[in-house]
């Protein structure tokens, strides 16, 4: 693994990667609702200023354009914030592109409770349960900088559509991109363990490592695993980690409810039941306050993460 020299905020990787990949594919074109300063798109419409489109705040008519240069043969790419897209474009999102199985690649950007200042309002604690029931749909959150730009490549590359879920927030680089490909639905253990595995998706995935090392110092072995596609999800590797370990606990910034943890116990549940415990935002809206503060409020800090561990190992069968 890299050691996190670069830190850089996930959505300007977003923003440099999307230019990179517009210079090489003519066919990219990219749509923004008038927050390209916040998404780091403005860096593809200087760039390409013929192939940027500010659609206004107007997120339901931005994916429809988006689903008719799609269906011209154009790879549109639709950016907002993440909960605008889920939930303010939801029925476009469902209906015109999902439904027709058109190739849009929609980023929702500043995502979870990365929007810390905004409050409530902007921050996006559902959108991944909403992306992945949607039928066609590919969701995928990744984890560091080198994952960003990776992950948005294999979007681009993929026939059909996607959700890429982009935080607001420095990620460093984690991942060494050779020793660690990107493959859409394959997830990627980072540490192997023989007590319990730590699940983990999108930013949060420094904080799953540093959990790892806590529970190491208590003489606890702690597996790894970035699940950096929630749809298609890579069963085999959870189905393996639950023979390996016999616990796990999910970690996402994210509702508990119908993210990383409501489907790590859907796909369990049917093919190899074991103890799971969900660390992630509990059935209530974000708040306003400092980024590290309102994580750990919603027991996203390594405490919570490592007791959250004890307890899936104490509930293994006896």
């Amino acid at each position: 693994m890299g050691g996190g020299s670069l830190e850089k905020p996930q959505r300007v990787v977003f923003g440099e990667t999307l230019v990179e990949l517009g210079a090489a594919n003519g066919r990219i074109v990219v749509l923004d609702a008038d927050v390209s300063s916040s998404t780091q798109t403005r860096q593809f419409a200087e760039a390409f200023p013929d192939r940027f489109f500010n659609v206004g705040i107007a997120e339901a008519n931005m994916v429809s354009i988006a689903a008719g240069l799609a269906a011209c043969g154009y790879v549109p790419v639709v950016s907002t914030f993440a909960l605008f897209i889920a939930l303010r474009a939801g029925e476009q999102v469902r209906s015109q592109a999902a439904y027709t199985a058109l190739n849009v690649k929609l980023v929702g950007g500043y995502a979870g409770l990365s929007d810390f200042a905004d409050g409530a309002s902007h921050q996006s604690v559902e959108d991944l349960a909403v992306m992945r029931a949607i039928p066609a749909m590919t969701v995928i959150a990744p984890g560091d900088a080198v994952q960003m730009r990776l992950a948005l490549a294999a979007a681009i590359d993929h026939e059909g559509p996607v959700f890429l879920r982009v935080s607001r927030e420095a990620v460093g680089e984690i991942h060494d991109g050779a020793a660690h490909p990107f493959r859409i639905g394959k997830g990627i253990t980072l540490r192997a363990g023989s007590d319990v595995t730590l699940v983990v998706t999108g930013t949060m995935l420094p904080l799953a490592l540093a959990a790892a090392d806590a529970l190491g110092r208590e003489g606890v072995s702690a597996g790894v695993i970035d699940m950096h596609t929630l749809k298609p999800l890579d069963g085999d590797l959870l189905v393996e980690a639950a023979r390996a370990t016999g616990a796990l606990v999910t970690i996402e910034e994210h509702s508990i409810l119908g993210g990383l943890g409501g489907a790590v116990c859907e796909l369990l549940a049917e093919r190899r039941p074991a103890p799971v415990i969900r660390c992630g935002i509990p059935d209530r809206f974000g708040q306003s306050g400092p980024y590290a503060a309102i994580l750990a409020r919603s027991g996203l800090d390594v405490g919570s993460v490592c007791r959250a561990a004890r307890r899936a190992m104490a509930m293994k069968a006896k």
